[in-house]
Formats: C-alpha cells, structure tokens, sequence
C-alpha cells in the first residue's frame, strides 16, 4: 500500500508542523481494517516507511518524534530528502511566529508493509 500526502505550515515555519499535516493527510482517509489480519505479527509489526519531502533550508528544524506519533501503530522509519516547496505566505505576523514571509511545505509517501 502506498498512499502520498502534504502539508503546509503558513505562519511560523514550523517544517514539523507541515510534516505531521502531510502525514495526517496521507492516512486520515485509508481504512484498511482487514490489514492487521493480512500482516504476520498483526498491527504492531507492521512497517511503515515514510518519505519526507522537506525544503532543504528547513531540514534541521524537523522534529521526526511528532510525526511518529501520527501513526497509531506499526515500526515507522523515516527518510529525509530535498524537496517540498517554499512560497511565499504574502505577509509577516510576527504574533503567528513569523520570521520571514516563507510557507513551509512537506511533501510525504507513506508506504505500508511488512
């Protein structure tokens, strides 16, 4: 199963508050409840591999522990590459958390096996 998703964060360029938004997007609408049945080990032995497309600048502001925790169960192993996208948000608001006018977005592909 491979399923993609992004996520954005507008105000405060949070690149781990994009990356949990993306990975939420990628699985909130998958139900796959036959799944722990078909997976040896049931759930808990389930692997998830998790791309993350992130803005090469934001790379180490990237939190991967909040993003884990997206994924209810399963062994979750990430990969970081460049990518993603950063635009313009149109306007600083410094009580958003705003440093700059950057809108950070995160690019995922979750791929689920066993």
């Amino acid at each position: 199963l491979f399923v993609p998703g992004f996520g954005a964060d507008a105000h405060g360029q949070n690149p781990t508050k994009a990356a949990v938004r993306a990975c939420r997007n990628a699985i909130e609408f998958n139900q796959l409840p036959a799944l722990g049945d078909m997976i040896p080990g049931g759930r808990e032995a389930m692997k998830l591999d998790v791309l993350l497309a992130v803005p090469s600048k934001y790379q180490n502001d990237l939190d991967l522990e909040p993003v884990r925790k997206v994924f209810p169960y399963g062994n979750v192993r990430f990969q970081i590459q460049d990518g993603g996208m950063v635009a313009t948000n149109g306007k600083v608001i410094e009580e958003m958390g705003d440093i700059n006018e950057d809108m950070v977005i995160v690019c995922c592909a979750v791929s689920v096996g066993h």
